[in-house]
């Protein structure tokens, strides 16, 4: 019967919570409510816990509750072989970590044959407790083996070392001689890596790793992230030095031999071959999959940080875009979208070689932003995107004064190629899609980047050699929680966007957009719950996120959850105040600082941060909170990096956030690097701390490499 285990009190002590606070929380999630709406939405249960500190309580629950389980399962199956003592199932109930507890399982679990147990089964067993005894005595070790020799064992030198085998495996089994052994390879070990063939390293790319040690706790992510590749490559070759003499010292104290047992030297015997043969090993790929393991969730945790920066960079609205995506041989694609991303025209224009058609291509891209009234050219940063930058500053300058900006196009081919790209544009050329994509990012970079595998963005390091699964559930996570941070227009968004919204999936958004186009645009939030398939528990979650601009009512361009609708016609009943009022969000504005919201939250009967956000929401309907962040750079005219000079000083777009500092985009082809220590004048332990993906910098150019195509930047003062 699985054991009662005080959970949320363990948690409650972890994260240094109120014990109501985790019980109400843990409650909210077995009710299959959603982060996001439990974040916003009920913040009186949970005592306005982030979406930050819910996952880590999420995160820490589920792994307590498979703790838990697999105590429970261990127990289980060593009282069904009669061999649980009071002592044992005291022990595994204290274990905190799921690898205590399969330490202490180890005996007991179910094991392929083992040296061990083929000697015991020649009856040697017998000779190892006396092995394991060490007690005093004058007769020789062969003598005290005697009794045992029978036709399998037929010398006493095959019976001494059937039972070193067996006390081998005990010694291995054992928690406490285990846990000596990772203790001590975890402190002072180290990963030592050779070349092993330069042919297989063309390029040096491992070349950092040909003679490289270092102590396993001193690994960084990256340099384990790198190694592992090289040596799944047949690159390196890589070995765990474990402290062998130290390790060898702390079990033979372990399992002390008696300087007057005659099976003295049997036991040191026993003891050295169950670390060399049985614990090492296992030890090494524990710790290999350790440090893979936490180099991963380093990766992960970048990538993800990353990912937010790019979702989050502020939508360009009210613009006709022209979007470029360059190419040599097969021709540049052009295709313009209107504001609300719809296509209005496309076009292959030939500047580059090999046709060198640039004076046609002016022409066309020239007809093609008077005809539709294009404000923004959107360039694609792929092959030739610096020599069509160089086209359309020319066209600029010669013809129309639009703007333009380099748009990242990471993952626009993979897009193009989507179902989801031939449901939306069935008709298009699958080349012609990417530079729709390229300039709807322009339009709506949220929107626009929802439709793309996360990991086919490339603002991380190493993406692809991580826990792919892993890496998936994050980035899931991140896209759900910029997507109902922002909120989703529910009478434009597409099926990619609407699925992330809490609570919904893919089947269910396609049903809204199916009704949508069935029956026009949703007049109100509640039209929404009439589509099929859409459940109370579904709508509770999504709602909130969800707007309807020039709906029914105000509210349903806001933040303001349904359920909280009546709570906002009692507010402005109290302020003398009408949601028909077109001047209602500035009224309420200027009120806001004299409001006691402590005192109005108890007479609306409802919790003061529930109506902190419902004043804060009414105040600023449609919000749209990415608007509130750097906008993008706009250009009009091209900068080469022969261009750079030292001390120069430019503006520019952070494009990707590393451990070792900040790649920037300046105009130029190439991004340029501000290192860790270039990015302020006092030391940086994380660049998170100063940079964000999609911030807008102002950086000095320290150096220029135009022959390795590299740019050192700075933003110190």
């Amino acid at each position: 019967m699985p054991l009662k285990r005080d959970i949320a009190g363990k948690l409650a002590a972890e994260l240094s919570l109120r014990r109501d606070q985790v019980d109400r929380t843990i409650h909210l999630f077995d009710e299959g409510n959603t982060i996001p709406f439990v974040a916003r939405y009920r913040k009186e249960m949970t005592g306005s816990l982030d979406e930050e500190q819910l996952r880590s309580l999420m995160d820490r629950l589920m792994y307590l509750r498979k703790l838990n389980e697999r105590q429970d399962a261990v127990i289980a199956s060593i009282t069904e072989q009669g061999k649980l003592t009071p002592d044992l199932q005291n022990a595994i109930e204290a274990a905190e970590t799921l690898q205590a507890v399969e330490d202490l399982y180890l005996p007991y679990k179910p094991k392929r044959r083992t040296r061990a147990m083929i000697a015991q089964e020649r009856g040697l067993a017998p000779l190892a407790d006396l092995i394991l005894a060490q007690a005093p005595g004058r007769e020789s070790a062969e003598q005290i083996a005697a009794p045992f020799l029978n036709a399998d064992v037929p010398t006493p030198e095959d019976a001494l070392q059937g039972a070193r085998d067996i006390v081998a495996e005990r010694v291995a089994d054992d928690a406490a001689a285990r846990d000596v052994v990772r203790r001590l390879t975890q402190q002072r070990g180290s990963l030592n890596v050779q070349a092993t063939d330069a042919g297989k390293d063309e390029k040096g790319v491992y070349k950092t790793y040909y003679e490289f040690s270092g102590g396993l706790r001193s690994l960084r992510p990256h340099q384990v992230l790198a190694i592992n590749r090289g040596e799944s490559e047949g690159a390196l070759k890589v070995r765990l030095d474990a402290p062998g003499e130290q390790i060898a010292e702390q079990l033979q104290r372990q399992f002390p031999a008696h300087p007057r047992s005659p099976l003295a030297d049997q036991l040191r015997l026993a003891v050295g071959d169950a670390y060399k043969r049985l614990i090492a090993p296992a030890i090494e790929r524990e710790l290999r999959r350790d440090l893979t393991e936490q180099a991963d969730r380093h990766a992960i945790g970048v990538f993800a940080t990353n990912l937010v920066g790019l979702l989050l960079q502020p939508p360009l609205k009210d613009h006709v875009v022209l979007g470029i995506d360059p190419g040599f041989r097969t021709g540049s694609k052009a295709a313009v979208v209107d504001a609300t991303g719809k296509v209005l025209a496309t076009a292959t224009i030939y500047p580059h070689p090999p046709q060198n058609e640039r004076v046609k291509a002016l022409h066309t891209l020239v007809d093609l932003i008077r005809a539709h009234g294009v404000d923004l050219i959107a360039i694609g940063n792929g092959t030739a995107s610096r020599e069509t930058e160089e086209l359309v500053a020319a066209l600029i300058r010669e013809y129309e004064p639009v703007k333009y900006l380099i748009v990242n196009e990471a993952g626009a081919s993979v897009y193009s190629a989507s179902p989801l790209a031939r449901a939306e544009l069935p008709d298009m050329d699958v080349s012609m899609r990417g530079a729709v994509s390229i300039a709807r990012r322009a339009l709506d970079p949220l929107a626009e980047l929802v439709k793309i595998d996360p990991r086919s963005i490339g603002v991380g390091l190493y993406q692809h050699d991580v826990d792919q699964k892993a890496l998936e559930g994050k980035l899931s996570e991140v896209i759900e929680t910029v997507v109902n941070r922002v909120g989703v227009n529910a009478n434009t968004a597409s099926p990619a966007l609407l699925q992330h919204v809490a609570g919904l999936g893919p089947k269910l958004a396609e049903r809204i957009v199916e009704a949508r186009d069935a029956d026009g645009p949703f007049r109100s939030r509640l039209a929404i719950r009439r589509v099929k398939g859409m459940g109370d528990k579904t709508f509770e979650q999504a709602a909130g996120f969800l707007r309807v601009p020039d709906g029914e009512t105000l509210l349903d361009n806001t933040g303001v959850h349904p359920e909280s609708y009546p709570v906002v016609k009692r507010l402005l009943k109290q302020l003398d105040l009408s949601l028909d009022d077109p001047g209602v969000a500035e009224r309420l504005l200027r009120l806001r600082p004299s409001l006691d919201l402590p005192a109005l939250a108890r007479s609306l009967e409802v919790g003061e941060p529930t109506l902190a956000d419902i004043v804060n929401d009414l105040t600023r309907p449609g919000r749209d909170p990415r608007s509130e962040l750097p906008a993008p750079i706009l250009r009009s005219d091209v900068l080469k990096m022969e261009d750079l000079k030292p001390g120069m000083k430019l503006k520019g777009t952070v494009r990707n956030v590393v451990d070792f500092g900040a790649f920037v985009d300046i105009g130029v082809k190439q991004d340029g690097l501000v290192h860790i220590s270039e990015l302020s004048e006092f030391r940086v332990r994380d660049p998170y701390e100063v940079v964000s993906v999609g911030d807008v910098v102002d950086v000095t150019v320290k150096s220029v490499d135009p022959d390795r195509g590299r740019i050192a930047l700075s933003m110190r003062e």
